[in-house]
């Protein structure tokens, strides 16, 4: 997994440019060959292990792709606003390119039925663009489609769990009591995003790479605002913890300077040469605290997921079964992060295969254990309960990092209405939603599907932690939806 940068030259509204073109490879991911034309960009995206299906839970994969362009006299990332109209990008076969309403990014996904690996694939998109010299980065981040369905929440068992019932379009239409909901919550209104209605989830959580990412198209104060050590340190420092711990590689590749000259980050799991192969660039980020992830959500233009979100991507349409976890069962295999072969590959993995297999409940806070690669229990041949999948194909919702959720524990929660972020930060390095919990106090938010080191009853389905936690931890990181 390693990220190239080359540099060409164009003109672009008779301008000169530098043109940069990013390779990111995140469990396969591949963005390649890329160049511009005029406004439009155009590359080769490839990944693994893509379907589409009309069979249960007949639901498909995509890349939510999103373009950041850097002012070559500024030297500032802003996030590019690409057209709304479909007949405007095109996709070679067997893709094609869904549109969004915002022009924040657009999904790239399989235009007909079947599965597989997809080979690079050509795409074209055509962008918004105020005149200028700039540089551009083409970003991307594997989702899996949640179609609208009724689904069941709660499940009479786990601790602070809803209600056992049925959420529906009335549900969603008219809103929800606290009575009916239970579990402490408060009731939700019709504005709060209950999971009935379709959307896309993260296949993964952030990597460390994504992360990175992040951190390098940011500002001096906004890396600040991101990392626990001082963007400003000597080269070799790590950006989250006093040294290399819990497998999180993230360190200081080249400091800033004057407290205003941004880092550059780098992934270096294995202390030497950064962006190696074997640098961990697919592990799950760790150590995030909620401005940490709400930050990284803004920018991508994605938002939080919610807590019945999470329970509708994990279940799905099946019935509830009492203290199931993500992949549908009460089966569970857990693991260290110790035990698995080729560590901080991208091919990092465990045998032998099992049921419900998950890094949850080692009951160590001792930095050696820490978050595997995302879709480490995976592969081309494995089932949901084998690849400790959720219904509609999320990986690792139960085990690894913690879920960071919007929970219905309090006002701030109920407050949110699914505002999607917009691709731009505060200067802080703050997401600028008003609706979404904020980075200081985090109230509103909660955790689900538990961490490496947390008891096994913390993975289930639905079992809900409400506790409000501003703070970082190792086994918090997270992921968005959209």
């Amino acid at each position: 997994m390693k990220t190239r940068t080359l540099f060409f030259s164009f003109f672009f509204i008779g301008l000169l440019s530098i043109f940069s073109v990013n390779k990111a490879a995140a469990n396969n991911l591949q963005i390649t060959g890329t160049s511009v034309s005029g406004t439009n960009i155009t590359f080769n995206i490839a990944w693994d292990n893509s379907w589409n299906a009309n069979v249960a839970p007949a639901n498909w994969d995509a890349v939510w792709v999103f373009v950041k362009y850097q002012d070559c006299n500024t030297r500032l990332w802003a996030h590019t606003t690409l057209s709304t109209v479909a007949g405007d990008h095109s996709a070679a076969s067997p893709l094609m390119v869904e549109t969004v309403t915002d022009g924040k990014g657009v999904f790239i996904r399989r235009s007909a039925l079947g599965g597989g690996n997809v080979g690079a694939t050509q795409v074209t998109l055509k962008m918004n663009l105020p005149a200028g010299t700039f540089n551009y980065k083409v970003f991307g981040i594997e989702m899996v489609n949640v179609p609208q369905a009724a689904f069941e929440l709660g499940d009479g068992q786990s601790s602070g769990t809803f209600n056992s019932i049925t959420i529906n379009a009335s549900s969603q239409s008219t809103g929800l009591t606290s009575s009916v909901l239970g579990g402490g919550a408060v009731a939700a209104p019709a504005t709060f995003p209950m999971g009935y209605n379709s959307f896309y989830c993260m296949k993964y959580e952030i990597s460390q790479l994504q992360y990175v990412e992040f951190l390098n198209a940011l500002t001096y104060d906004q890396q600040k605002a991101h990392t626990v050590n001082d963007p400003i340190s000597p080269a070799g420092t790590y950006a989250m913890y006093g040294g290399f711990a819990y497998r999180n590689g993230v360190r200081i590749q080249t400091p800033g300077n004057n407290a205003a000259i941004p880092a550059v980050f780098a992934c270096d799991a294995t202390s030497g040469v950064e962006n190696n192969s074997d640098d961990g660039q697919g592990t799950a980020m760790n150590g995030l605290n909620w401005g940490d992830l709400a930050a990284y959500l803004d920018w991508a233009a994605l938002r939080p997921m919610t807590e019945m979100e999470y329970e509708k991507v994990t279940r799905g349409t099946m019935q509830r079964i009492a203290g199931e976890y993500a992949w549908g069962s009460t089966d569970l295999a857990n693991v260290a992060s110790n035990a698995l072969a080729n560590q901080y590959l991208e091919n990092e993995y465990m045998t032998p295969a099992a049921n419900g297999r998950c890094t949850l409940g080692v009951g160590t806070t001792s930095t050696i254990y820490g978050s595997v690669r995302v879709g480490a229990f995976a592969t081309g041949t494995s089932g949901r309960a084998s690849s400790g999948a959720a219904y509609y194909g999320a990986m690792e919702m139960t085990g690894n990092v913690w879920e960071r959720v919007v929970c219905l524990a309090s006002a701030a929660g109920s407050a949110f209405n699914g505002t999607l972020g917009d691709g731009t930060i505060t200067a802080n390095g703050d997401a600028n939603q008003n609706t979404w919990p904020t980075a200081a106090a985090a109230t509103g938010s909660g955790q689900r599907g538990g961490g490496w080191i947390d008891g096994v009853a913390a993975g289930r389905l639905s079992q809900r932690n409400t506790g409000v936690d501003a703070a970082r931890y190792p086994t918090y990181g997270g992921r968005g939806v959209r």
